[in-house]
Order: structure tokens, then sequence, then C-alpha cells
């Protein structure tokens, strides 16, 4: 399965291993808790990123997307909520940004990147890292979340369909290329 970056679609390549949908109240209790998620029976733990994660990052952020974002959009970030990296046996192996902010009077989630260590694809820390995502923003007063996704990734839209999002509408030649982006939306509960 394909990932999309959030932001502008380009492909994270990540082979993800997802489970059945989880309720609200176990994202919410799972904000603070370790998760397993890697097929070599290691533990992974989530937790908010520092100033000493941006290299780390930035290398995964730069060895997965074509046109990066740079260190300092990640830097500004940082105290966010929603920017959490993945922890596995001690070195970062992925890392989501998302934030919430007021719109139409309602607190809006935006998961806007999201990328996995090329060399820890394929062992479900995307779909740990967007499940953690999801509870945090519901913890911080998100009553919903979006995000962008290319058109043409079906592997991250099946992914984002998992986890209950529900495409609302195409963005016509949002991406660098002219590729039109599908914004998904799902509410929280």
């Amino acid at each position: 399965m394909v990932l999309s970056h959030p932001r502008n679609g380009r492909d994270v390549s990540s082979e993800i291993r997802t489970g059945p949908f989880l309720s609200l109240d176990t994202l919410l209790s799972s904000v603070t808790r370790p998760v397993s998620g890697a097929d070599d029976g290691s533990g992974l733990s989530i937790r908010p990123a520092k100033r000493a994660d941006l290299l780390a990052v930035v290398r995964i952020e730069n060895e997965s997307f074509p046109q990066p974002w740079p260190y300092d959009a990640f830097e500004r970030f940082l105290g966010e909520p929603g920017f959490l990296v993945a922890v596995q046996n001690g070195e970062i192996a992925g890392y989501v940004v998302a934030d919430v902010n007021r719109n139409f009077g309602r607190q809006l989630g935006h998961v806007k990147d999201i990328a996995v260590d090329p060399d820890c694809r394929g062992s479900g820390i995307g779909t740990a890292l967007l499940r953690r995502s999801l509870a945090v923003l519901a913890a911080h007063g998100a009553d919903s979340v979006k995000l962008e996704v290319r058109r043409s990734n079906e592997g991250a839209k099946r992914l984002y369909r998992e986890f209950d999002f529900e495409p609302l509408r195409r963005v016509p030649g949002y991406y660098e290329n002219g590729e039109d982006a599908i914004v998904m939306v799902r509410k929280l509960e």
C-alpha cells in the first residue's frame, strides 16, 4: 500500500499492515501508551517530537519525497501536539505532523505530513502513527480531521478509508505536477 504525503501527495511507498478500525475511546486511551507494531517483535513507541529528532525527521522526509519540506518547516511545528515521532530500537522510524485549527466555529484537525523510514516500512508504523495522531487531535478538541491525498494514490486512500475517512471533494491541480487532490475527512465522535 502506498502512502501519500498529505500536503502534496508525493508517494511515500510504505507497505502498511492495518487492523480493524478503533473507536474514539480506544484511540484516546492509546495517547500515552507504547504501541507494538514491528514485525520483528521489538517495541514501538510514539511520542511528541523534540528538537533533537529534527535531523532524523528531515532525513526521512528527504528519503521519502522528491520535494521535501525543509528543516525550518518542521521546526515551526515543534511543540504542536500533533507532531509525533515513532521510535523503534532507539531510532526515529517515522513521524506525523498534524494540528488543530478553528474553522467555521469548529475545531478541525489536519494531517499535513506522514512518512516512515524506508527501512522500517511494512511493519505497521504508518498505521500506528495515524492512529495516535487521530487520538491526539481528538484529545485537543478536534471534532473532525481532514487530509489531502493524490487522486491516483489508491493505497493511501484505502488506508484512510479503513480509518473512516471519506472523500469530501476534489481539488483540481493541487499538486506541482498538476494532479488533483482528494480532500478526505473523518468525524471524531
